[in-house]
Parts: C-alpha cells; structure tokens; sequence
C-alpha cells in the first residue's frame, strides 16, 4: 500500500512563502505522475500542479508563475513551493501520485493565508 505524508502547511502573511513536501514510501520512480491538488472550504478539490515521470510539469492558471512543483527522487519526496501567496490560495493541499489505474493521496495539509 503506497503512503503519501504531506509537511509544510501554516499560516503565512499575503506575499510569504511555504514550501510543502510529500514523502512517499516507495520510489517516485514507480509513479506514473505526481500532483497536488487543493481543497478550500465549499469547494470541489481542484489540481494545482502536476510533475510526470519525465519531469514534465503543469500549473493550474491560478497559480502560474507563483508555484513550482519540484521532485527529489533520492528521497522519494515532491515539493510544492508556493509564493506570492494570495488569500485565495488557502485551502487543504493534497499529494496525489498515480500508478497503474490506481490514485493515491495523502492526508492533506492546511495552508492559511491570513494578515
């Protein structure tokens, strides 16, 4: 069973900057793709940014330019560095990782974006 431990969520200001991470217990390179999607209060879960296995990337429109999702494969970790973080921007964000026909996600973690 793939497990999927997100980290880095908080509080930050409008403008600041949080780095989250997305520990997977098996080797990213068995993913297929890897993603990060966000939940915010009485929304749908919507995909923020998404890496293939060739290291391709993709950005939802709303966050082009200010995220840069990222992959350190030594450590079997994905990274989403978010900044210029707007109020908008809060949500629960959670990893997804894709194998075969199967999707998997983590627990999600909180980011606020709050003066």
């Amino acid at each position: 069973q793939v497990q999927l431990v997100e980290s880095g969520g908080g509080l930050v200001q409008p403008g600041g900057s949080l780095r989250l991470s997305c520990a997977a217990s098996e080797s990213i390179f068995r993913f297929r793709a890897m993603a990060w999607y966000r939940q915010a209060p009485g929304k749908q879960r919507e995909l923020v940014a998404t890496i293939i296995s060739s290291g391709t990337t993709t950005y939802a429109d709303s966050v082009k330019g200010r995220f840069t999702i990222s992959r350190d494969n030594a450590k079997n970790t994905v990274y989403l560095k978010m900044n210029s973080l707007k109020p908008e921007d809060t949500a629960v964000y959670y990893c997804n990782a894709v194998l075969g026909t199967y999707n998997y996600w983590g627990q999600g973690t909180q980011v606020t974006v709050s003066s």
